[in-house]
Order: structure tokens, then C-alpha cells, then sequence
């Protein structure tokens, strides 16, 4: 069994990653955030701080997403784990 804990803004998702997202990036990240860590939508996601996960609702979304953050110099941030719901 696997406890995560937290609710990552978009904010803190930029400053663990030591990155600055574009502004279409962080408009998308905040439109389409998720607050509540159960039942992750499609097209959605919900980031925990412990341990630090950024979960999709669906594997489609996890891939954009993973595109758009390796995209960024990420040689800085701390470990990041991107994974979705099924």
C-alpha cells in the first residue's frame, strides 16, 4: 500500500523543478489542474508533494505532459515521477 500526500500548485510544481514555464504552459497547467486527488479525470492531473508525483488521468495526458517538462532544462530539478490513472 502507497501513501501520497499533498496537493502541488502549479507554482510549486515550477519551483521544485527549477524551471519557468512558458506562459501557454503554466495557463494550461492551471486550467486544467485538478484539486482533488481522487478519480483523476481524463485531461486532468493532480500533483502530490510526498513523494512527488504529477498523476494524469490518463496515459495521453501523461505523455503530453512529460513532453512539454522534458522540453525544459530539467538538469536542477528535484526526482519527479509522471504517471496516470486507470
Amino acid at each position: 500500500m502507497s501513501i501520497m500526500l499533498g496537493n502541488q500548485t502549479p507554482e510549486q510544481i515550477e519551483k521544485r523543478l527549477r524551471i519557468s514555464l512558458s506562459d501557454e504552459h503554466k495557463e494550461e497547467l492551471k486550467s486544467t489542474w485538478q484539486q482533488k486527488a481522487e478519480n483523476i479525470e481524463n485531461g486532468k492531473w493532480h500533483c502530490f508533494d510526498i513523494p512527488f508525483m504529477f498523476v494524469c488521468g490518463d496515459i495521453e495526458t501523461s505523455k503530453k505532459w512529460r513532453d512539454i517538462f522534458m522540453s525544459y532544462d530539467l538538469s536542477k530539478a528535484e526526482m519527479f515521477q509522471i504517471s496516470w490513472e486507470r
